[in-house]
């Protein structure tokens, strides 16, 4: 399975539009009532160990291991790709869904005609015990889909109906965007959470003209995060750990000179650019810039971005690379005309 995916797709989404699928708009409301039912599917729970796992849309997500603070943000991939906008995974136990579908066909919301195939398909007339496979309870679970709630692009486009799956078994191979270890990790990539990337510039105070100002970010936050994405139901999961290769500093100004040229700044030795120390003002510094020209009575915004290697493992042995993730943010930057230089 290609880990980017076309998010172009149209379609329609499983109990909201599509007239085969649960129509109706009353219905899909009803469904929202449900608050195990709904797609977009969110508790918590604290573990034994203190940590706090996340269920949203049938996976468990497990943060504990995320970026954290105020400035942490999620990372933007540096290619189009993008995470799945929606999947299937195991939804309901044949009671839950004999719960959930009865009292939308005694309230006709969907229509006659379909409620009239929907009974066919989960009821069994020779044996009422059978009926949404009651017999097989505890031995597999109704699939549906689950839709990201920001409804990208392609939310859409998992329109099946429920379909069974026998516990240990694959779902059927004609249903795409059923949760495997990869999907579940490119879903776990859109959880991840990096630091900040407001980078620490000096000579402190004010940057001078032609005076080189060396930047560097907090060696202890820039390290490895990841997150831990699982279907318990299915015993399948995988993590995706994103780490910081680069920082790139853009100066807000042609009228600048950037360390290196390239202006990107690689990790060395698991840290970002050099702290400056008192006798360095006139050294060329590993990551920096150089302004030549003053920021008058305003100030320049100073871009600075992170390259996040991301990386996932998963159930099986499986395994692999996702696009790389980016996350920055931008400082003002006064800049002054050099009076003097004290060493």
């Amino acid at each position: 399975m290609s880990a980017v995916r076309n998010a172009a797709r149209t379609g329609t989404v499983l109990a909201v539009v599509c007239a085969c699928l649960f129509a109706s708009q009353a219905a899909f409301a009803d469904r929202e009532k449900h608050g195990n039912h709904g797609d977009n599917q969110q508790s918590a729970d604290t573990r034994d160990d203190g940590t706090v796992s996340v269920t949203v849309g049938g996976v468990v997500f497990d943060r504990s291991k995320n970026g954290t603070g105020d400035s942490a943000g999620p990372l933007t991939s540096s290619t189009s790709w993008s995470p799945p906008p929606c999947w299937y995974a195991p939804k309901y136990s044949p009671e839950e869904l004999q719960e959930y579908l009865e009292p939308i066909w005694e309230a006709g919301s969907t229509g006659h005609e379909w409620d009239a195939k929907q009974r066919e398909k989960y009821l069994n007339e020779d044996d009422p015990k059978k009926d949404f496979n009651k017999d097989k309870s505890g031995k597999g679970f109704w699939w549906g889909s689950y839709v990201d709630k920001s409804f990208p692009p392609g939310w859409d486009s998992c329109k099946e109906d429920y379909f069974w799956v026998d516990q240990g078994d694959p779902p059927p191979p004609n249903i795409e965007n059923a949760v495997t270890p990869e999907i579940l990790a490119e879903l776990a990539y859109a959880e991840i959470r990096v630091p900040g990337t407001e980078v620490t510039l000096a000579p402190a105070q004010a940057t001078k003209v032609n005076l080189p100002t060396w930047a560097w970010l907090d060696a202890a936050e820039f390290k490895p995060v990841s997150v831990t994405a699982s279907v318990p139901e299915i015993g399948i999961e995988a993590t995706a750990t994103a780490e910081p290769v680069s920082l790139e500093i853009e100066p807000g100004t042609p009228d600048a000179e950037s360390y290196p040229a390239s202006g990107v700044c690689p990790i060395v030795d698991g840290r970002i650019g050099e702290p400056y120390e008192k006798g360095k003002a006139d050294r060329t510094p590993p990551c920096g810039v150089k302004y030549l020209r003053s920021s008058g009575d305003g100030t320049f915004p100073l871009q600075a971005t992170v390259t996040w290697k991301i990386d996932w493992t998963g159930s099986g042995g499986a395994g692999g690379d996702l696009p790389d993730g980016e996350f920055g943010a931008t400082q003002d930057v006064v800049v002054q005309e050099i009076q003097a230089i004290n060493r």
